[in-house]
């Protein structure tokens, strides 16, 4: 079993879009995929209980059935930072609950891309964050690069944060957010140039986002070196 974990530079530069094409393309490829975003902080009251909109498109984009607690074990109304979220609600988020849901999934599927909560460095709980939970994952991890003004800062200090956790980086993954950005080719020229790890793939703009996003241009042995790695954490 293998998969990636998905970071991004930031909140709202398009983590689902691409964890939903990253799913398609695992699923299309080589067998069954499920996504899973561990935490989601905004959802929406049903009758069968609180649902958060990034989980359920990766639910949709999946090959392989899963439960909706399995595929978001930590889900909190407001839309916030998850750790206000979750104090507001007096839980603590910890990697048990996860790692129980994310078993389960590894015997429903062949590949698990599991989605993170905002950025590289976001807090989860005391002494706890985002890449730690990417460490405890062990899954070499994808970085989404939203392109928009400031992304090649924003991707070059991420990329250096990651590799500097000792986690393994399988490469970054350039994200269109709108149709009219300003010399958009030349922003992931300059990225493909700056940065340490391998493009993996584009994913072009579209209205319906995460529904039918795929993945264009894709290095595909870049993405099957990855997946070969098979573990988040480099051995020094």
């Amino acid at each position: 079993m293998s998969g990636f974990f998905v970071t991004g530079t930031d909140t709202e530069i398009g983590k689902t879009v691409v964890s939903a094409a990253l799913v398609r393309y695992l699923g299309g490829e080589a067998g069954h995929c499920v996504g899973m975003k561990p935490v989601a902080s905004g959802a929406e009251s049903t009758a069968d209980g609180l649902r958060n909109a990034d989980a359920l498109a990766l639910m949709a984009a999946s090959a392989a059935p899963a439960d909706y607690e399995e595929v978001n074990p930590y889900v909190f109304s407001e839309p916030t930072a998850p750790h206000l979220a979750a104090a507001s609600e007096g839980i603590t988020i910890a990697w048990g609950p996860i790692a129980q849901a994310y078993e389960r999934l590894r015997r429903r599927a062949s590949r698990v891309v599991v989605e993170g909560v905002g950025g590289w460095l976001v807090p989860l709980g005391p002494g706890y964050d985002v890449e730690s939970m990417a460490a405890d994952f062990d899954l070499p991890v994808v970085l989404v690069v939203g392109l928009r003004l400031g992304c090649l800062n924003h991707a070059l200090l991420t990329e250096r944060a990651i590799i500097a956790s000792g986690c393994r980086l399988a490469g970054w993954v350039a994200n269109h957010l709108s149709a009219d950005f300003s010399r958009a080719a030349e922003n992931v020229l300059t990225l493909k140039t700056a940065m340490r790890s391998p493009m993996l793939a584009e994913v072009a703009w579209r209205a319906d986002g995460a529904e039918r996003a795929v993945l264009d241009h894709v290095d595909r042995g870049a993405i099957d070196a990855g997946l070969a790695a098979g573990r988040s954490r480099v051995v020094r």
